[in-house]
């Protein structure tokens, strides 16, 4: 029987040298979605991120809906930013990051099949979450918890059928693998979502701040009607948003406990957990390994870390 894979450590949502070497393998080597350009509808006004203690803002140039600048709010200086064909506008943090087209080869002809400059943008709300961003990551990519979890989601989108497909960097989430057009999910490792469903999308943001425990979500709402038909798609995707809010402020508090220390991914229906959390124990003992050469601490294939490898990763990353 093939071994099962195992979860990362609770640890590794409690720690804060862990978080900073995290910040430094991943957060600073990946690209991130802001929006479509339809979020900055005004020339001249600027509209400011915060991505893993990084401070970005986004200004509109012209009335050219292409000429946005995205600029390090620190420095002033300019990023290395990117706007797919049909409107979406992402950005890196530092120059660590590969190109955008290494980063996500496979997302083109996904991104394409809607025109994002089409949906106009209705709202923006942030809040903070008693919990680790990856404790929000791994709710969103499965659906095992979606039937007693999020009641009406699952009256449109029954779990039965919940299919995650893992490409590079990025996650397509098809609620019915026989109606695959049946609306737009996508995860974008590390820390971003898109869902286009009901005549709008929502996208957000898992921000972690500077306590591991602590994460600021960020939402952005679009949708082709203004008045009572954008509240009414509003009020019923925040719904499902804070049924994830109230799960993972549990999750993280049993986390912290010691009551949940690690366990196994179902093979079936948690590919999208183990996907991702792979992507991060890659990255995270690559960038040990490089911070801490010539030492060298073995990094296994699976998802699963041991004890005494959180210890070395921990006094390496604290020194």
């Amino acid at each position: 029987m093939a071994p099962l894979t195992r979860t990362l450590p609770a640890s590794w949502y409690c720690n804060q040298p862990l978080y900073q070497l995290e910040r430094r393998a991943v957060f600073l080597k990946s690209w991130y979605l802001l929006g479509p350009l339809t979020r900055f509808r005004q020339a001249g006004v600027k509209v400011d991120y915060e991505i893993a203690q990084v401070q970005l803002s986004v200004c509109r140039m012209s009335d050219d809906l292409r000429d946005v600048k995205v600029v390090n709010s620190t420095t002033g200086d300019e990023v290395r930013s990117h706007i797919t064909e049909t409107g979406l506008l992402f950005s890196t943090l530092s120059d660590d990051a590969p190109s955008f087209d290494e980063f996500f080869p496979d997302l083109k002809p996904l991104v394409d099949t809607v025109d994002f400059t089409k949906l106009p943008y209705r709202r923006s709300i942030k809040y903070e979450g008693k919990f680790n961003w990856k404790t929000m990551v791994d709710g969103y990519q499965e659906c095992l918890h979606c039937q007693y979890t999020h009641p009406s989601f699952s009256v449109y989108y029954p779990p039965t059928f919940y299919t995650v497909y893992n490409h590079k960097n990025f996650s397509q989430h098809v609620a019915d693998p026989d109606k695959a057009d049946d609306g737009l999910f996508l995860y974008f490792f590390p820390n971003c979502t898109l869902n286009v469903y009901g005549g709008g999308m929502s996208s957000f943001r898992v921000c972690p701040t500077d306590k591991p425990g602590v994460t600021r979500m960020e939402f952005d709402y679009y949708h082709m009607e203004s008045g009572d038909k954008f509240e009414e798609y509003f009020k019923f995707v925040r719904q499902v948003a804070m049924e994830d809010y109230e799960l993972c402020e549990k999750a993280q508090e049993n986390l912290e406990k010691g009551i949940y220390s690690e366990g196994i991914l179902n093979p079936l229906k948690e590919t999208g957990v183990a996907y991702y959390q792979q992507r991060v124990l890659d990255l995270v003992c690559a960038q040990h390994d490089k911070e801490t050469a010539p030492a060298h601490v073995e990094c296994i294939d699976s998802v699963h870390i041991d004890t005494a490898m959180t210890s070395q990763l921990v006094d390496a990353s604290s020194s």
